[in-house]
């Protein structure tokens, strides 16, 4: 039998938010604890650790997608980076850091992707891992209207608020910025209580108080979950706590995960794809597809499982190697051998021919801004986009999976 497909452990490595901006080298209310924040922030080796229940002081990817938690004068990077002094790696920068965000422009290209780390009444940006020629500067001046000594900040897209903008956070203020609009600033009053970080992931967007994040609407500040859950189930690994394990399958030599608390109710044995489409999770176990409603609490769609034939126009189409889709797409791709089948998911039919690829037995497949990874074993394959994949008559150089996505 297939062993899990290496997608899910990345899609669903954490559970709720899919783990993709992990990548090396390339995330009661929010006012309520329920872990009390009195333990020590180092561990008994005096090492500085990210599992105690402190939280964070901000959370944010870069411009490779890598995420940081800072803390301090300590910053994790990764699933499982270790701890590290925050001005080894942020150049003429010291903790405790108030919030950050990755700023997305691309109306200012110089300005676009750029990383801001926030401290008083100054501002750091970062690029390439380099402090942005004038930085520090107030941040009255590089963000006027903005208050210091913020709690939190989060980008937010053109299209998933009305322009490129950054929500600021302060006490249970939202200052919303947009440069090209007049005024810069506009204040909101939200429901989601103090955020003592923020972080978008994946066209998500998430506000923690301390050790416990929820998911909201960034245009309207709604709550988008029942309840918070606690960040070290499933943002980063923790002794003992929910979240992944992996073990190398023998027969296939190829990572075989599973989830320590099972987030699926009613979801048993291996299975072979999974993707997300408009807040559902798909799991194709053999013949049968099962789908789950995926806003933070994991509830089964009722009429599940059933048949792939049964879900989608895809005569012959029995049991599938990956399947995948890509951001802002409502095409779905099955892999089945060598074979590349096209499903419109709004339509839920078939369409195209069936195209032919260059690899075959692969284990899984994941598609997103980065590009197409498919996985095979220890190794994956990346290609910009479908089109160069169906293009291709040579395979690239294969990459490592435990090193590249797992930071092994």
């Amino acid at each position: 039998m297939k062993v899990h497909s290496i997608s899910s452990a990345l899609l669903y490595l954490l559970p709720l938010v899919l783990s993709y901006p992990l990548i090396k080298g390339r995330h009661n209310d929010t006012r309520t604890d329920p872990h009390p924040a009195a333990d020590p922030q180092h561990n008994a080796s005096g090492v500085p650790d990210r599992c105690t229940d402190e939280g964070f002081g901000a959370i944010t990817l870069d411009d490779d997608g890598v995420i940081h938690y800072f803390r301090g004068d300590t910053v994790w990077t990764g699933f499982q980076g270790p701890p590290q002094l925050i001005n080894e790696s942020w150049a003429g920068l010291t903790g405790p850091i108030d919030a950050a965000f990755r700023n997305h422009n691309e109306k200012k290209p110089q300005e676009h992707q750029r990383t801001y780390l926030f401290k008083g009444s100054l501002v750091w940006s970062y690029f390439a891992g380099k402090l942005v020629t004038g930085f520090p500067r107030l941040i009255s001046q590089e963000f006027p209207g903005v208050p210091d000594d913020l709690d939190a900040a989060v980008e937010c897209h053109r299209g998933e608020c009305r322009t490129d903008s950054t929500i600021f956070f302060k006490g249970d203020t939202a200052y919303i910025y947009s440069s090209g609009e007049q005024p810069p600033v506009k204040q909101r009053h939200w429901p989601l209580g103090i955020c003592t970080a923020a972080v978008r992931w994946l066209e998500r967007y998430y506000c923690f108080n301390g050790i416990n994040f929820t998911r909201f609407d960034p245009v309207s500040g709604q709550i988008l979950a029942p309840r918070p859950l606690d960040s070290r189930d499933y943002f980063f690994r923790c002794p003992g706590r929910g979240g992944w394990y992996f073990r190398l399958d023998s027969s296939k030599d190829g990572w075989h995960p599973w989830p320590l608390n099972h987030t699926w109710s009613n979801l048993q044995g291996v299975v072979d794809a999974a993707f997300t489409f408009a807040n559902r999770m798909y799991f194709i176990q053999g013949s049968q597809v099962s789908v789950y409603l995926s806003d933070q609490i994991y509830i089964p769609v009722a009429g599940y499982p059933k048949a792939i034939q049964e879900e989608w126009d895809v005569s012959g189409v029995t049991a599938v190697d990956a399947a995948f889709t890509c951001p802002h797409s409502s095409d779905l791709y099955l892999i089945m051998g060598n074979k590349l089948i096209l499903v419109d998911l709004t339509t839920q039919k078939r369409y195209g021919e069936d195209r032919t690829i260059i690899h075959t037995n692969l284990d899984s497949a994941m598609c997103n801004t980065h590009g197409l990874y498919l996985l095979q074993g220890p190794i994956f394959y990346h290609y910009k986009n479908v089109e160069e994949l169906l293009s291709s008559r040579k395979a690239p150089a294969p990459g490592d999976i435990s090193s590249y996505f797992l930071d092994c």
